[in-house]
């Protein structure tokens, strides 16, 4: 804790871990935290960035034309350290490039800048993917915030909910014991646009919407504090807790499980993004706290 970057205005504080980059606090103007306590009986993550894959691959693998490398679920750059760049009273910039260690993984030139920007009551988070290789580069990205469940506010658990943006016509993607994606689809767990949260929505795994039609939703309880989430770059959307937990991980992103047994190129993987020689893409989200 003791090398977390802070920033804050008259409305949030936010803590950043430059291990990973990762988004480690956020409180409101009363200093009540509105993210994970972290337990480690249950899940120490925070929001970590998911990059260069999201999810897990099958076999824990990637292909570059036609050879293996080893990757794990989610990627590696929630395990490095970033370089603080830039950082004023309400944003920093962090910055993470490749290196011998990352390409044993994942065998491509890359730059991947991390900002935190306090705006009035809302944390901006932007990241731009940058390509310095003389071909394309296929990259996922996704994020992967706990916020507090129940929210401060005296709220039970039972009386949060997530709502969506839009109609979700679509089910959710079952997963597979071994964390990939299987065919088909379940049951949207949705009523309306509305999933009222319970443990049991969590017994095999993350609740998964391979195309979703919103581009926000929010988070809380009918009385108390609520988040809204906006995601307009990310057409995945993962929910996820572990039963019992005191966390809820909305997780926007632009990548997704391998399918079970994939095993082709990881440019051809669903979900893979390809950064053009030169070029940068841009993902963000944003948490806003609403009155």
């Amino acid at each position: 804790m003791t090398d977390w970057i802070t920033i804050a205005n008259d409305h949030l504080s936010a803590a950043i871990n430059p291990l990973g980059a990762e988004l480690s606090s956020l409180k409101d103007a009363a200093g009540r935290e509105l993210m994970t306590d972290a337990d480690p009986a249950f899940w120490t993550g925070r929001a970590p960035l998911l990059f260069p894959v999201v999810g897990k691959p099958a076999g824990e693998v990637i292909r570059v034309d036609g050879r293996a490398y080893p990757m794990k679920q989610h990627g590696f750059a929630r395990r490095l350290r970033f370089t603080l760049i830039d950082h004023g009273p309400a944003h920093a910039t962090f910055r993470l490039q490749d290196s011998d260690e990352t390409r044993v993984h994942y065998p491509f030139a890359f730059t991947l800048e991390a900002t935190y920007r306090l705006e009035g009551a809302t944390l901006l988070t932007e990241i731009v993917i940058a390509n310095p290789n003389a071909a394309d580069l296929p990259a996922s990205f996704g994020f992967h915030p706990a916020f507090a469940w129940p929210l401060p506010g005296g709220a039970e658990r039972g009386q949060h909910v997530i709502t969506f943006g839009q109609n979700e016509p679509d089910g959710v993607r079952p997963i597979a014991d071994d964390g990939t994606i299987k065919a088909g689809s379940l049951p949207s767990p949705l009523d309306g646009r509305t999933l009222h949260l319970a443990d049991n929505l969590f017994a095999h795994d993350a609740l998964v919407w391979d195309n979703v039609r919103s581009s926000s939703v929010t988070y809380g309880a009918p009385e108390g504090p609520a988040l809204r989430i906006d995601f307009p770059d990310t057409p995945m959307l993962g929910i996820w807790t572990k039963p019992g937990a005191r966390y809820i991980c909305v997780e926007p992103w632009h990548g997704i499980a391998d399918p079970t047994g994939y095993a082709g190129e990881l440019a051809d993987k669903p979900g893979i993004f390809l950064v053009p020689p030169g070029g940068s893409k841009s993902i963000s989200m944003a948490v806003t706290l609403l009155p």
